[in-house]
């Protein structure tokens, strides 16, 4: 406790500029991440982080300085050019955007390390430390940084918000923009040319090979907890704040831990949550879902088939044994043990000598199921003229998402049917 009250008092400069500026980069990188994840473009942000090597050892070999606004108006030039280079591949080629892609980004990079390692051997004293720009090191953040990460954040998320409603659209669907009358190609060079910022921003802090995960992790993250676009891309830069906070205090308890790495890792693990455990789209979630529905629809299954059985004796609560011919060509023997346990639990059925009998509650939602199947088959053949022998497969898969309005409209359509296409009765 005494340490995280140390570290959010800020008492410490290098601190507050490694906090602040892992939140500003987090921030600008998420939002604009959102579009580019929508558009399925996630590979864009590979491409110009690694593109941008070049650009910061030639203005590094021009200026002679590490001043960051020198080095990121060459990056973002550099990753530019890679961007141009990439489209004009695919639009004047027959290579597909993959291969353009790998060979954008393999090329400007093998530059970039080309003219690093020309600049560690040519005995220029002030290139110490221009190697972090390949892992990052946010630890060396400094104040003359974060100025620079604020007006590229201001920018970013000012031009965000002032065209968000163009970048939604063209990044959905960019052919009714174009028909409307929107300037497709100007917001299209806006948007690269604001992720190409977000990219260069980023990379003096988490380095040129992770900085592509900050900009498509948090999004890819939000993507499972919401549908609305805008609620997307807040919770994305949500979770790119909680890793830059929390990267930024796992290095302050160990220095030895990096920054840059640690906030990837704390995405990571966000991600991973999300993927399994959100509400609704979580693979676990789905899972149970399914396996909720999966003996839901056995419940109902056994419960139509004891009504039917019971139907065919004139007598509908009579006792089934497990034994029954029929209940053994319909259900496995797994089936039926986990079915009837089931059942029981939920008061459905009570066990007797010589089997089980349909308690009331079991008989009406049986009767229930039944009624609804022989509706649907008689619907079925009436309407869509589908031969009665054809029909039951069909008719076994919607019979339990009846609604009760559906029902009224079906009966009524159907004129209070008493029999089905087979001629059973429809129990009332």
């Amino acid at each position: 406790m005494e340490t995280l009250i140390e570290f959010f008092s800020f008492k410490y400069p290098n601190v507050k500029y490694v906090v602040f500026g892992t939140i500003l980069l987090s921030i600008s990188s998420s939002a604009v991440g959102c579009f580019t994840f929508v558009k399925k473009k996630s590979l864009i942000g590979d491409v110009i982080s690694h593109a941008v090597l070049p650009g910061i050892c030639i203005s590094f070999l021009i200026s002679g300085s590490k001043d960051p606004f020198i080095l990121i108006i060459g990056a973002f030039l550099s990753g530019w050019i890679s961007i141009l280079v990439m489209n004009k591949i695919i639009q004047n080629t027959k290579i597909k955007e993959d291969a353009a892609t790998g060979f954008s980004l393999s090329v400007f990079f093998g530059i970039g390390i080309l003219l690093l390692t020309f600049i560690q051997h040519s005995g220029n004293a002030a290139q110490s430390g221009l190697d972090t720009f390949l892992f990052g090191k946010a630890a060396a953040l400094v104040g003359k940084d974060l100025i620079a990460f604020g007006m590229i954040a201001i920018l970013v998320l000012g031009t965000v918000l002032a065209l968000y409603k163009e970048f939604k659209l063209i990044s959905f669907d960019p052919q009714f923009a174009s028909v409307i009358g929107l300037p497709t190609k100007t917001l299209e060079f806006i948007l690269i040319s604001i992720t190409v910022l977000a990219v260069v921003t980023g990379i003096q802090a988490v380095g040129v090979v992770l900085i592509a995960a900050m900009l498509i992790t948090p999004a890819a993250a939000a993507r499972f907890w919401t549908n609305a676009f805008h609620k997307m891309i807040l919770l994305a830069a949500f979770f790119g704040v909680i890793s830059g906070v929390s990267g930024a205090f796992i290095s302050f308890t160990a220095p030895s831990m990096p920054t840059g790495p640690w906030m990837v890792m704390v995405l990571s693990i966000i991600a991973l949550i999300s993927f399994f455990f959100a509400p609704g789209k979580g693979i676990l979630i789905r899972q149970y879902k399914r396996f909720v529905i999966q003996r839901q629809l056995l419940e109902e299954n056994l419960l139509k088939a004891f009504y039917k059985l019971g139907e065919n004796e004139n007598h509908p609560k009579r006792e089934i044994t497990t034994n029954d011919d029929k209940l053994k060509r319909s259900f496995s023997s797994n089936q039926l043990k986990k079915g009837l346990k089931k059942l029981k639990a939920d008061g459905y059925i009570i066990a007797t000598k010589s089997g089980w009998k349909l308690t009331q509650e079991g008989f009406q939602k049986g009767k229930r199921i039944t009624r609804l199947h022989r509706l649907w088959e008689l619907y079925l053949t009436k309407y869509l003229r589908i031969a009665p022998d054809h029909v039951h497969e069909d008719a076994e898969t919607i019979e339990h998402v009846i609604t009760p309005e559906l029902e009224k409209r079906l009966q009524e359509l159907l004129d209070f049917p008493t029999s089905d296409a087979h001629q059973p009765a429809i129990p009332p």
